[in-house]
C-alpha cells in the first residue's frame, strides 16, 4: 500500500511557487528549512517537560502513548507532503485547504493554525519561565516573571522582525546541542541497566487504554509544528523538494528521539524516590545516576534556550500564515506588508509575539493574595489550547487531500485510505479531549477554543459582507 499511495501522491506535474508577497526568496538551505520544523517542535524540551506530565497520566503506558501518537502524525505528515510537493506557499495547511475546500473551511483552517501557533509560542514562553527560575534557584525570588516572559517573547519577536536566515541558523544550533546532550545521557542509561526490555513498560499491568488514550493526546502536542517548515514556500531554495522531506523528516526524527527518551526516563526512574511525574528537573536525577552530574545542569540551560528558539519559531510561522491570511482578506490587509530591506512580515511578526505574550504575562501576575500561575502549569494549559487547533487544521488538510486528488482525477484507493484514516485519526484524537470530561481548568479550554473559531467565522461573514457591498 505505501508504494501505491507515495506514487499517487507524486504524480501529476509539479506546480510554481506562489508569488514572494515580499519574502526573501530561496534564502533558506535544506538544513535551514528543516530546522523550522524541528524548532518548533522543540524537542529537548519533551523529555524534560511533557514525558514527566505524560508519565502522571498513564504510567509505564507512556511509552505506547508515543508510539499511537507517531502512527498519526506519520499518516497527517504523508498528507500535508503530498500537497508540499505540488505548491509552496507561506500560508502553509492554509493554503493546501483552500485549494480544495469550500471557503469557510478554508477560513476555519486559516484561523485554527494561526491560534495554535500563537498558542505554542505562548506554552514555550511558559517553559521558558519554568526552567529560568531553575537556573535562577535562589536568585528568582528577585526577578519578576513578566520580566523574563518580556526577555523571550521580545526576542523573538525581534529576529522574527529582523532576519528568516539568521533566526533559521540560530534555532538549528540551539536544538542540536540540546538533543545531543539528552541523548547522551539517556545512552548511558539504557547501558547502565543492560540490553534487555523494561517489562514494565511491555506488560501494562495496571494500565487501562482510557489512561493511555489521555496520554496520547499530550504526546501529540510534542509532535506539533512538525508541518511548520510549509510557511517558507517561498524563502526554501527548492521548496517543492526540501519542505516535503523536511515535513517527513521531522516527524519521524523527532518521534524515534521520544520514544527512546521516554523509555530511557521511564526506565531510569525505577528505583528513583521520586516517580518521574512528580519530578521537576528530572535530568537531574538521571545525570546524576548517569554518573555525568554536569550534563544536568547544561541540559536545563539547553532547554531554556530551547524554549527561545521555539518560541521564534512559532513566532515566524504564526506571521507568515498571517501574511496570507491578510493578502486574501482574512485579516486586515496591514498586516500584509513586509519590511523593505529585512524582506519579513514585520508587522505580522510584532502581533503574533505579543498575541503569545499577552496571555502569559497576565496569567503570571499575582491576584487577590495568590500567587501566579507557574511556567509548568502555562505550558501544559496553552499547549493543550494549541493542539485544538492543530487537530482542526490537520483533519481538514487530510480532508483536502481527498478532494484534490479527486479533482485532478489521481485519486486511488490508497490515497482515499490515506486521507480517510488520517482525517479520523485527528478526530479521535479531538474527542479524546472532550470525553470523558477532565478536570478544571482543562474542561473549559474547549469552549475558549469554540469560542475564538465563532469569532473568527463572524469576522468572516462581515468581511464577506462587506466586499460584496464594495463591489456591488
Amino acid at each position: 500500500m505505501h508504494e501505491s499511495v507515495v506514487a499517487t501522491l507524486s504524480d501529476g506535474p509539479k506546480t510554481s511557487t506562489s508569488p514572494s508577497y515580499g519574502l526573501q526568496k530561496n534564502a533558506l538551505s535544506p538544513m535551514e528549512t528543516l530546522a523550522q520544523s524541528i524548532s518548533t517542535i522543540a524537542p529537548s524540551t519533551t523529555p524534560t517537560l511533557t514525558v514527566p506530565l505524560i508519565f502522571g497520566l498513564c504510567g509505564a503506558g507512556a511509552c505506547l502513548a508515543y508510539g499511537i501518537a507517531l502512527v498519526a502524525i506519520v499518516l497527517v505528515a504523508m498528507c500535508i507532503a503530498s500537497f508540499a510537493r505540488e505548491s509552496a506557499s507561506p500560508g502553509s495547511l492554509y493554503s493546501y485547504a483552500r485549494s480544495s475546500l469550500p471557503p469557510v473551511f478554508t477560513a476555519i483552517t486559516a484561523w485554527a493554525l494561526f491560534f495554535a501557533y500563537v498558542m505554542t509560542a505562548a506554552s514555550v514562553l511558559g517553559g521558558f519561565l519554568n526552567y529560568a527560575y531553575v537556573l535562577l534557584g535562589g536568585y528568582g525570588a528577585r526577578v519578576p516573571p513578566v520580566a523574563l516572559v518580556v526577555l523571550a517573547a521580545g526576542g523573538a519577536m525581534w529576529l522574527a522582525y529582523r532576519d528568516i536566515k539568521v533566526s533559521a541558523r540560530l534555532m538549528l544550533w540551539i536544538e542540536a546541542v540540546s538533543v545531543f546532550l539528552i541523548s547522551v545521557v539517556i545512552g548511558i542509561t539504557l547501558w547502565k541497566h543492560g540490553l534487555h526490555l523494561d517489562m514494565t513498560q511491555v506488560r501494562l499491568r495496571g494500565i487501562s487504554m482510557q489512561q493511555v488514550r489521555m496520554g496520547v493526546m499530550l504526546a501529540i502536542f510534542s509532535f506539533v509544528g512538525f508541518e511548520s517548515a510549509t510557511t517558507l514556500g517561498v524563502e526554501a531554495r527548492e521548496p517543492l523538494k526540501t519542505i516535503p522531506r523536511a515535513v517527513i523528516r521531522s516527524a519521524l526524527l523527532a518521534g524515534l528521539f521520544f520514544l527512546i527518551c521516554v523509555y530511557g526516563e521511564v526506565l531510569g526512574f525505577g528505583g528513583s524516590p521520586t516517580s518521574l511525574g512528580d519530578s521537576a528537573a528530572p535530568f537531574h536525577y538521571l545525570s546524576s545516576q548517569a554518573g555525568v552530574g554536569a550534563a544536568g545542569w547544561m541540559i536545563d540551560c539547553g532547554v531554556l534556550v530551547s524554549m527561545f528558539a521555539a518560541t521564534l519559531a512559532c513566532v515566524i510561522a504564526a506571521s507568515r500564515v498571517l501574511l496570507l491570511m491578510a493578502h486574501h482578506g482574512l485579516a486586515s490587509r496591514r498586516l500584509g506588508a513586509t519590511h523593505a530591506r529585512n524582506e519579513t512580515p514585520a508587522v505580522a511578526s510584532v502581533l503574533a509575539a505579543l498575541l503569545a505574550f499577552l496571555p502569559v504575562a497576565v496569567l503570571v501576575q499575582p491576584h487577590r493574595g495568590h500567587p501566579g500561575v507557574s511556567g509548568a502549569d502555562i505550558y501544559g494549559w496553552m499547549g493543550v489550547l494549541a493542539v485544538f487547533g492543530f487537530l482542526t487544521a490537520y483533519m481538514l488538510a487530510a480532508i483536502a487531500l481527498a478532494v484534490h486528488l479527486k479533482r485532478e482525477r489521481r485519486l486511488t484507493a490508497g490515497g482515499l485510505l490515506l486521507s480517510i484514516v488520517a482525517a479520523l485519526a485527528m478526530i479521535a484524537a479531538l474527542l479524546g479531549n472532550l470525553f470523558p470530561v477532565p478536570e478544571a481548568p482543562y474542561r473549559y479550554f474547549p469552549y475558549i477554543y469554540a469560542a475564538y473559531l465563532g469569532a473568527a467565522l463572524v469576522w468572516y461573514w462581515i468581511s464577506g459582507r462587506r466586499q460584496q457591498m464594495a463591489t456591488a
